[in-house]
């Protein structure tokens, strides 16, 4: 039985060995919700609903962003650090955090490939996001290619990695064939939308989980800029 890292309630969304995804339409907060997810990683305790653990030489993160700006991608960081109850001004050995927004998807792919390389304690990585890493969203070939790849990784490295991906502007499903792909072969998808009513308010449930399911939860982002 492959070791349990993460849940929600009393169900298990992630494990060592396996990958995962978010979902969702673009502005529904899907990095926030992530950024729960990584700081009760981070930290061992419950952020939001999630509650994580990380064994011993596994207690690594690495965060891959491919669409934000350094600023951006420095706001993650800070409220992820936040998020975990850890300080803000100094680096946290146990987290790294790579913008890879100006490179190719081939470049992308060889960044992390070295990292997960180079450093035998991470168990948790997050990739946001995995279209990025394909030149061509709908191209049968490559996104076979990429899934194959998290697996690969997943599999030798015995690592979790978590990725983030939009959802098709007209319905639920995860945009192009790499979408389809990761809906297939992923152990846990979760979808981030909108709440209809009030905007403010995101709720998060499963669109797919091979594991028992949990009730939907929501989070909005309060005045420090943290869900909550």
């Amino acid at each position: 039985t492959p070791p349990q890292i993460i849940w929600i309630d009393n169900s298990t969304i992630a494990t060592l060995g396996n990958f995962s995804a978010s979902t969702g339409k673009a502005k529904a907060k899907k990095t926030f919700n992530v950024s729960a997810i990584v700081a009760a990683s981070l930290a061992g305790r419950q952020v939001l609903n999630y509650r994580a653990h990380l064994p011993e030489g596994k207690r690594r993160i690495l965060y891959v962003d491919t669409e934000q700006s350094r600023f951006h991608c420095h706001n993650v960081l800070e409220r992820i650090l936040r998020l975990a109850g850890l300080p803000t001004t100094t680096d946290n050995e146990n987290l790294d955090f790579i913008c890879l927004r100006e490179y190719t998807p081939a470049v992308r792919i060889g960044v992390i490939d070295y990292a997960l390389r180079q450093n035998k304690g991470y168990g948790l990585v997050i990739i946001d996001g995995i279209r990025d890493m394909v030149y061509d969203i709908n191209s049968p070939s490559e996104s076979t290619k990429e899934i194959s790849l998290l697996m690969t990784w997943t599999g030798e490295r015995n690592i979790h990695i978590h990725t983030i991906l939009h959802q098709n502007k007209g319905d639920e499903n995860a945009r192009g064939h790499i979408g389809t792909e990761l809906s297939n072969k992923a152990e846990t998808v979760l979808q981030v939308e909108k709440d209809e009513k009030n905007p403010g308010v995101s709720t998060v449930k499963t669109a797919h989980i091979r594991a028992v399911d949990f009730e939907p939860f929501a989070f909005r982002i309060n005045g420090e800029a943290l869900p909550e």
